[in-house]
């Protein structure tokens, strides 16, 4: 499972790019809102929270003992728990209109479930007693 190490650190990079790329459209303003910026709209920066869960997911992932190994699980549980919600609340139709959902919003989905895969299988060595 030496894979799954640089599995999950490219699902960090992948999802730190894609809070800067555009996840939905609103056309009756011309909004394009991305993870970064939500000018025009009361989403806040929802990019900020999958920084601070990649941040200590490098840390927890790269330690080699068992205490980070469990707390990584709860760090990337916590994001992909923040990607539904974000998939959810921000691409949802208000006032009858629907926003055009873009890449973006699907590659922070999914690089938090490759993450989450990731940290499922730890590169760890057991010591027998």
């Amino acid at each position: 499972m030496r894979y799954m190490k640089w599995l999950g650190l490219a699902a960090v990079i992948l999802l730190v790019a894609s809070c800067f790329t555009p996840w939905i459209f609103i056309e009756s303003r011309n909004i394009i809102v991305s993870g970064i910026d939500a000018t025009g709209t009361s989403f806040g920066k929802p990019g900020y929270l999958h920084f601070f869960c990649a941040f200590f997911f490098i840390i927890f992932h790269l330690t080699p003992r068992l205490w980070a190994k469990r707390m990584n699980l709860l760090v990337v549980g916590l994001n992909v728990a923040w990607a539904i919600r974000n998939f959810f609340m921000i691409a949802a139709c208000q006032g009858g209109e629907c926003p055009v959902k873009k890449i973006g919003l699907y590659l922070v989905l999914v690089s938090s479930l490759i993450m989450l895969i990731s940290s499922l299988f730890p590169d760890l060595k057991m010591k027998e007693k």
